[in-house]
């Protein structure tokens, strides 16, 4: 090497090129559910964009068929349930054990058919496929991607029933397990239950809804709408009724969903309170709470993703992680580790009898107010939550997106009920408090009567409390982007006023539900939401199935799919025919080569016949 060559290599050196660009740090920031289409090689794209077809007045922009029908349908819902409040309760009742009695097969088999159709698409061929193309990277760091996935996924779930629900199974064992109450079987199978309601299945629902949405928004250029799934069976159609009617039921399934999950936090706030300051813990005050935390969501629905949702979210899991470390330092640390280690075998050992056991010879209701109320209610959250999980998942491939989405939260949320669940089981077998009295008396006392148990308990209940706030706000913060998406036809941005109108319609429907019927009300929704929506992701996973067949036949031709849903539907259905065609012509030519070499086998035993005759 020369002298010269050696100094304009270190002047190379001393100036080095720029940094690469970064899909995290260097993309835009993101404010909205907003999905830009890409088109990097200058394609035709069909004349339909989002919302083309909106009315846009006094600061709104909304689709005039969803909008009105969905919001039609819930004035309606909200005015008969004040109008006819003594009676509602008893409505909701009858609806939950209806639809429990008739149908509760039905939700069964589904829920296990979306856990095989997730786990399928993640472990065949189909786990190569991108979001977002073959070429698509990550929009957020893994840690601010599952803080975002948690938080929307079972913030204020977890917290009220990490306690309840395995003190509940232990005075109340579910039939399944055959045992008696408060034994050590029933501990067992409190945790069991327990994993099996939070668990793989409602991960599951949540991976198959938004895994469609991505693909079809990333993949396919089409708005991030639950309308956009159904584009290889209707085409075109989705803009018309059809395409309406989807998502309209998306929009009140996920209303409903939500409205649940807000009022579970907001009765968990007002029992807190009330042990803490003394505050009422009425109806009327819960209503209150509701309004007040509403408007401190707005805040965030304001902000948008990245100053809103991300930020919240990533406070809630590190607070949520502190919380979490303190009761398993100060709890009985080695029952939790056990209980954790053996509640999880159990779980995967009667997993395939439990995931199918419908109550129907044994006979009795046990089932209503738990599996299918907890199937129905993950159902109804699956387009919120999906749409919401869709558009932070940009870049993963499917295998990744299902291991991220089902698996990770799943083993999370087992250790979160070990560590809260099984210390409220250890502190009642052990006769340190009766956690259970407490739970049948209010379940929302659940976690605070735990935690009694613990040092700084003033602390840790209040932290129990701003927990529960913080993820009410992300939740609502998270459902209004959501549905106002939905309901401004998947516009890229779509105006503040009206997400601020659908962050206050969630807080109407929780508190109308509370006045109605209180936790009654609030399951018979979620119950009864779900049943519809449930026959609309069976419809969508033919539909999903059909697509990934394209994209792998783009794939496996080394080219990029056209952006536009119409264009790559026609190439894809070219290829599959030139690919159908190839392969019979290959079947034909064997076909010739075995007719050939039988022909020859023939000549030869006839010619060695021949021979063989005297």
């Amino acid at each position: 090497m020369s002298f010269d060559e050696s100094s304009d290599l270190g002047s190379e050196h001393d100036h080095p090129p720029a940094d690469p660009v970064d899909p995290v740090r260097d993309r835009p920031e993101i404010r909205g559910l907003q999905v830009e289409p890409e088109n990097p090689h200058g394609e035709p794209t069909p004349d339909r964009s989002p919302g083309d077809t909106n009315i846009a007045k006094w600061g709104f922009d909304l689709h005039p068929q969803v909008t009105l029908w969905s919001a039609g349908f819930l004035v309606v819902f909200l005015l008969l349930t004040l109008v006819f409040k003594d009676r509602a309760e008893r409505v909701f009742a009858d609806l939950l054990s209806g639809i429990g009695a008739t149908f509760g097969w039905f939700y069964i088999l589904v829920a296990n058919v979306f856990v095989v159709a997730v786990l399928a698409f993640a472990f065949s061929r189909f786990g190569r496929i991108r979001l977002g193309g073959q070429y698509a990277r990550p929009e957020f760091t893994n840690f601010a991607w599952y803080s975002m996935l948690i938080s929307a996924g079972m913030g204020i779930g977890v917290m009220f029933w990490s306690v309840a629900e395995p003190i509940r199974h232990y005075a109340e064992p579910s039939p399944f397990f055959g045992v008696d109450a408060r034994t050590t079987g029933a501990e067992r199978a409190g945790l069991v239950t327990t994993f099996f309601h939070w668990g793989l299945h409602p991960w599951a629902i949540y991976a198959l809804v938004s895994l469609a949405l991505a693909f079809f928004t990333f993949n396919r250029g089409l708005p991030l709408t639950m309308r956009s799934v159904f584009y290889p069976l209707l085409g075109e159609r989705i803009h018309g009724l059809w395409g309406n009617l989807i998502d309209t039921v998306a929009v009140i399934a996920t209303l409903f969903g939500l409205a649940t999950s807000l009022g579970f936090g907001v009765q968990q706030v007002a029992a807190g309170g009330q042990l803490l300051f003394g505050t009422p813990d009425t109806t009327w005050f819960q209503v209150v709470l509701i309004a007040a935390i509403t408007g401190l969501a707005t805040l965030s629905v304001v902000a948008g993703i990245d100053g809103g949702v991300k930020r919240v979210s990533q406070i809630n899991l590190n607070l949520a992680v502190v919380f979490f470390l303190f009761v398993a330092a100060v709890g009985p640390t080695l029952f939790i580790v056990g209980s954790l280690v053996e509640s999880t075998g159990a779980y995967v050992q009667t997993l395939p009898s439990l995931s199918f056991w419908t109550e129907t010879i044994s006979g009795g209701d046990w089932q209503s107010g738990w599996t299918i109320f907890y199937w129905g209610w993950w159902i109804s959250w699956a387009p919120f939550v999906g749409m919401f999980i869709a558009r932070v998942s940009k870049g993963r491939t499917i295998r990744e997106f299902v291991i991220g989405v089902v698996l990770v939260p799943s083993l999370l949320t087992f250790a979160w009920m070990s560590v809260f669940g099984g210390s409220a089981l250890y502190v009642q077998s052990e006769g340190i408090r009766d956690v259970a009295s407490a739970v049948e008396s209010n379940v929302s006392t659940a976690l605070f009567d735990l935690l009694e148990a613990f040092p700084l308990t003033f602390v840790t209940s209040l932290v129990g409390i701003v927990l529960v706030m913080s993820f009410f706000v992300t939740s609502s913060d998270s459902g209004s982007l959501v549905v106002d998406h939905l309901t401004s036809g998947g516009k890229l941005d779509s105006p503040v006023p009206q997400r601020v109108f659908w962050a206050a319609m969630q807080g109407a429907i929780a508190s109308v539900l509370l006045l109605g019927g209180g936790l009654l009300a609030l399951q018979s929704a979620a119950v009864a939401s779900g049943l519809l929506f449930a026959c609309v992701l069976l419809v969508a996973i033919y539909s999903m199935k059909r697509a990934f067949d394209h994209e792998m036949l783009f794939i496996e031709a080394g080219r990029p799919a056209p952006p536009s849903a119409s264009a790559a539907t026609a190439e894809g259905q070219r290829l599959l025919t030139e690919a159908a065609a190839e392969k019979d012509a290959e079947l034909a030519e064997l076909e010739k080569v075995a007719a050939r070499e039988r022909d020859e086998y023939d000549q030869r035993r006839a010619s060695a016949s021949r021979k063989r005759r005297p």
